[in-house]
């Protein structure tokens, strides 16, 4: 699956947040999309990922053949501090329900979901009486240990203390060598492993 960007912009009401964006993020390359707080970083992941349009120019999905955007959900795996999980779920629940939806990696199951992120204890506790810190865990496992060709990421080490941001790094050696992975990003021990950037600054 590669993303290519042909003179991509979005803008909200008159003020543009980024404009002729012209890219392609290639399948099994990893980049850091940076930019200072603001910048429109996580703008630009979410136009990829679908939800939001693109204010001008075009999005193409593809690998062996076109993919259109309504389904591009279907390939594409997103953690972020922002992103809502159901506080009324148990952590049990809530990896059950997430891989409703997509297929484990290879080899994964809700067990080894469990032991990865060693809160096997607080496998019947509701996400609510989750530390902000155990929650960003869990959505970064599930977006890791899903198998889909693309991994987006939006600061995810937001919330994690120094062994957090060690275990973060070691998923990310683990489960997407062979995947696409976007970080976005402004903290260098985020995205150390990408080895290609793109600066929304640039695009202006």
């Amino acid at each position: 699956m590669n993303i290519t960007l042909n003179n991509v912009g979005r803008r909200f009401n008159k003020e543009w947040i980024f404009k002729n964006i012209s890219y392609e993020f290639k399948q099994g390359k990893k980049y850091a999309v940076l930019g200072p707080n603001g910048s429109g970083k996580s703008t630009l992941l979410s136009v990829l990922l679908g939800s939001l349009t693109p204010s001008e120019g075009e999005i193409k999905y593809a690998s062996n053949i076109d993919v259109k955007v309504e389904d591009i959900y279907q390939h594409i795996s997103f953690a972020a501090p922002y992103l809502d999980l159901v506080e009324e779920f148990t952590l049990q629940e809530t990896i059950d329900f997430h891989f409703q939806f997509k297929n484990y990696t290879n080899g994964l199951d809700a067990a080894a979901v469990l032991d990865l992120l060693g809160l096997k204890k607080s496998q019947d506790k509701a996400l609510k009486h989750f530390s902000s810190g155990m929650k960003q865990r869990t959505k970064l496992a599930l977006a890791c240990c899903a198998n889909t060709p693309i991994l987006m990421l939006d600061e995810p080490t937001s919330n994690l203390d120094t062994q957090g941001i060690d275990w973060y790094l070691a998923l990310i050696e683990k489960f997407a060598v062979h995947k696409m992975v976007l970080v976005g990003s402004n903290q260098e021990h985020e995205y150390s492993f990408c080895e290609n950037q793109l600066n929304i600054t640039a695009y202006k």
